[in-house]
């Protein structure tokens, strides 16, 4: 709504400090992203370039508030009045946005060594669990994504890494249009990201 987009770009104005564009350090100014142990990911992902729907690959150095509104369009909760089709295609860039957050060398794979990085980040926080554990545990995980998608697989065959098709079928069944929001919205709060 317009009134949305006012409170977006009072709160771009407030993180780019009354700039055009934002840079990756100013969400340096973010409390809850500052213990987010994927911190890196979540601020990689709003300057990724796939995410902000441009034709070429890689960073961008800093984004204006049109690409910033791309972002967070991503974080918008479901519309009551969708159908299937809509809430499908919302779904699915939804989705696509995680995957390419996990997908770090942009070649529409998440490889054993990305997730392994991903799941590291996320237990680093935890001092009880060892660096080998965290492996363990993202080695588990891609053991079950394999199974989930191309099913039993022969002792030669090699999983060579979750295709965004797979990651659809991975997150079916999984609310990811109510749970990944942003209350972003409220210029006097700090942003939380679910």
């Amino acid at each position: 709504t317009s009134e949305q987009i006012e409170h977006l770009h009072r709160r771009f104005k407030q993180l780019s400090q009354d700039q055009l564009t934002i840079r990756k350090e100013n969400f340096d100014s973010i409390p809850d992203l500052e213990f987010n142990p994927i911190r890196g990911k979540i601020v990689h992902a709003f300057f990724d370039k796939r995410n902000l729907r441009q034709e070429s690959d890689g960073l961008a150095d800093e984004i204006n508030f049109e690409e910033f509104l791309t972002i967070m369009s991503y974080f918008r909760p479901i519309e009551m009045n969708m159908d299937e089709e809509q809430l499908d295609r919302f779904r699915k860039e939804k989705l696509k946005f995680l995957f390419h957050m996990y997908d770090s060398d942009h070649d529409g794979k998440i490889t054993l060594q990305e997730y392994r990085n991903v799941v590291e980040e996320l237990l680093s926080g935890n001092p009880h669990l060892e660096k080998e554990s965290a492996r363990s545990i993202a080695d588990g995980a891609m053991m079950e994504a394999a199974s989930i998608c191309v099913g039993q697989m022969g002792p030669d065959q090699v999983y060579e890494g979750i295709t965004f098709e797979d990651f659809l079928k991975m997150w079916q069944g999984i609310d990811i249009e109510t749970k990944m929001h942003v209350r972003f919205l409220n210029v006097d709060t700090i942003a939380h990201c679910y």
